[in-house]
């Protein structure tokens, strides 16, 4: 079994000022899936679709009411990465692959922005049968009562998933070819690190020398440690590359960066 999860940036315009669909790499990244036959739990990152509406409406900070206008914003939150889900979900379908949409907020629950309910046998039963289930980034309840609702993301999903199900990969598709010892888009000398540990990361922080941060690169940084420990390892490939799904899948080498 196989746990992929396919950055925002990659399916939509992270840049966009509204929602907007990379139709070009949404359309190959699942035209590459079709040649995979293990089972596959597939998670995107909502991009321009949920971060948009989320900063826009700050949900997760501390609230003063429980006003409409917050209320409004998870709302749209929600509303809006389920569109995503939905598109993806309907192009994996183009290609053949039985795709399952699931919605995150439905049975999911925070606290502090960390997951503490996630009951996991509806995804489990939907891949035994043969399905592609479809998680995603999503707005959530969160039992902290002065913040009501917090952002979960892909990240975290993986980690829960990981421990929980024990897949033989986990592979996370970025804007990147993995971890650098720099930021690649600003440092011409910046590093790939094929494979990163704890001890790698505490070295780059005693030095200054933080690894690359785009697209929230410590966060994930940081989930994928926390899955190592319990004996999963995960690798991080860019999934803007045309080929590098379908070749990961295939077990060929490509530029990645191991998590261990």
């Amino acid at each position: 079994m196989i746990i992929l999860k396919i950055g925002g940036s990659a399916i939509t315009k992270k840049n966009a000022i509204k929602p907007t669909i990379d139709h070009e790499n949404l359309d190959r990244i699942c035209s590459e899936l079709q040649y995979t036959n293990q089972q596959l739990i597939l998670i995107h990152g909502a991009g321009s679709y949920g971060h948009i509406y989320a900063k826009q409406y700050e949900v997760g900070s501390k609230i003063e009411t429980n006003s409409k206008e917050r209320l409004m914003g998870v709302a749209k939150t929600q509303n809006s990465a389920q569109k995503l889900n939905n598109i993806v979900c309907e192009k994996l379908q183009e290609y053949q692959i039985p795709a399952i949409g699931i919605q995150p907020s439905a049975f999911i629950r925070n606290k502090n922005g960390k997951i503490i309910k996630f009951d996991y046998s509806i995804i489990k039963q939907y891949l035994d049968d043969g399905f592609v289930p479809v998680l995603y980034g999503d707005a959530i309840l969160d039992e902290n009562n002065d913040i009501k609702s917090s952002i979960l993301s892909g990240d975290q999903i993986i980690k829960y998933l990981g421990e929980n199900l024990r897949p033989e990969k986990v592979i996370l598709g970025s804007d990147v070819d993995g971890i650098y010892t720099k930021n690649p888009n600003e440092y011409d000398d910046a590093e790939l690190l094929e494979v990163v540990t704890k001890d790698t990361i505490l070295e780059s922080d005693s030095t200054h020398d933080a690894a690359d941060v785009t697209g929230g690169m410590n966060g994930k940084i940081n989930e994928l440690l926390e899955l190592a420990k319990k004996g999963v390892c995960s690798q991080i490939i860019n999934a803007e590359k045309p080929g590098n799904i379908r070749n990961i899948l295939e077990n060929k080498k490509i530029k990645s960066t191991i998590i261990k």
